[in-house]
């Protein structure tokens, strides 16, 4: 991607010059300002697609300058130049509208990397614009849904996916973040390379960073073997992040420095290598309350944050439910050898008024049980087993012996007494870790602490019961 015009505001002349010497390849015009003045005057002559910005100028403050621009309504992509050890004041400057930062010492690549990733997001901001009067899809990638608000989805990823830029999805558990990871990378240049998850939560705290960047043999008990990473094994394509909030927070400034410098070693090894990968990340909470929390690091979110991608939740999108419940009908009565299979009316009506709080998991699993357990040629509502009321919620259920409660039990109260009779042993494992998770509030990193057994274990018993069930 060749840049027009980049703006260096810089009172160092030697420094400005470095600059211009490392862009000057993929940037038409270069103009060099060595005071905020002169910036100023340079961006009212005409406004460049991107300002490299020295915080401290001998005439004026890089964060006066930044505020004085976003109340002009100037939204040139500025990228902050600091000293190394100044990050908070290079998030407080993307607070105030940068689009980006770089901590000195920096190299020629990760200049030109940082600056075309903000004139790539400032483009892609006026895409999304311009496209939103453009007609419905009702696909895009494995994504179905014709619904306003999946229209906006669309158009995010569909302008995303041909930059290196970073995305960060955010959404609910079931609203299809990876599908959001794998649309970007199948739409993007990277199509043809690997696309590789890693899900944060499901791996131990000692094993991540040796999920992430591989290891060599003896650099830990049971590492008989060299084994490559997830960085090294998306080489060219796409790494996706999921669960981002859950990684170790002391892994967490090496992943920041693997994404700033696309450098790293494997575990027990010296040698650093390099590699070139998009990075999407995902999460299904509330990233900034993780980083008020103390569980995700500030300067890695902004750093992950690029261009954010929210899933709205199934209930929001309701025009959908139907196109998916029949495009869900058609695979799975296909794969059943029951093509003629179809929805009654009542059935229908039910799966609208049912508020989905698993979203399109919820949605699919719901279809599959029916598509397996119906008898006849009609799936009715009583199949469905959702006891819909009206005003689009689900009625009350009766209490589910296997479920994890609604509430945290109070200091010495005992679990609800299992079902008359003997249970099997897995029934009982699930009641008791169902309903540690719930004291934690839904964390299962933080579940599994308590319980003394890994983040991994959960989430495989949990398909364990999941076929069970």
């Amino acid at each position: 991607m060749s840049i027009g015009r980049v703006l260096i505001i810089e009172d160092s002349p030697s420094l400005a010059r470095t600059y211009e010497a490392q862009l000057k390849r993929d940037v038409a015009a270069i103009e060099i300002a060595e005071t905020g003045v002169a910036g100023e005057r340079a961006i009212g002559a005409g406004r460049p697609d991107c300002i490299l910005l020295d915080l401290n100028l001998p005439d004026a403050n890089g964060m006066d300058l930044l505020r004085s621009w976003r109340a002009a309504q100037i939204t040139t992509p500025v990228v902050v130049v600091t000293a190394n050890g100044s990050i908070n004041t290079a998030i407080e400057a993307m607070r105030e509208g940068a689009t980006d930062f770089l901590v000195k010492p920096f190299g020629a690549e990760r200049l030109i990397t940082t600056v075309k990733n903000a004139v790539e997001k400032f483009k892609l901001e006026k895409v999304v614009k311009a496209l939103e009067q453009s007609k419905p899809k009702a696909q895009f990638a494995e994504f179905i849904g014709a619904s306003l608000p999946m229209q906006a989805v669309y158009r995010v990823l569909e302008s995303a996916a041909p930059s290196n830029a970073g995305v960060f999805v955010t959404g609910e558990t079931g609203t299809g973040k990876e599908l959001a990871a794998r649309a970007i990378h199948i739409s993007s240049g990277r199509a043809g390379r690997a696309f590789v998850a890693v899900n944060c939560g499901a791996i131990p705290k000692d094993l991540i960073e040796s999920e992430l960047f591989g290891h060599v043999k003896g650099a830990f008990t049971g590492a008989t073997s060299d084994r490559a990473g997830a960085a090294e094994l998306a080489n060219g394509g796409t790494l996706f992040l999921d669960e981002i909030g859950e990684m170790p927070i002391d892994l967490q400034p090496k992943l920041l420095r693997f994404l700033q410098t696309g450098a790293y070693a494997r575990v027990g090894d010296s040698r650093v290598r390099q590699t070139d990968i998009r990075i999407v990340a995902a999460t299904n909470r509330d990233p900034w309350g993780a980083v008020r929390a103390g569980r995700l690091r500030e300067d890695l979110y902004f750093r992950l944050n690029v261009i954010p991608v929210e899933l709205p939740p199934l209930r929001d999108r309701a025009g959908d439910i139907l196109m998916l419940a029949d495009a869900f009908l058609t695979r799975y009565a296909a794969e059943e050898g029951r093509a003629d299979l179809a929805f009654a009316e009542d059935a229908r009506q039910a799966l609208l008024q049912h508020h989905w709080p698993g979203n399109v998991r919820e949605l699919e699993n719901l279809v599959r049980r029916c598509v397996v357990l119906t008898d006849g040629a009609e799936i009715a509502a009583s199949d469905l087993m959702l006891n819909a009321a009206q005003g689009g919620h689900s009625a009350p259920r009766q209490q589910d012996p296997l479920a994890a409660p609604t509430r945290p039990a109070v200091s010495g109260e005992t679990l609800a007494p299992a079902p008359a009779g003997i249970e099997p042993l897995w029934r009982v494992e699930k009641r008791s870790i169902e309903h540690a998770i719930a004291l934690c509030d839904g964390n299962v990193t933080e579940a599994s602490k308590q319980l003394e057994i890994a983040p991994s274990t959960i989430y495989r018993k949990r398909e364990q019961w999941a076929e069970k069930v």
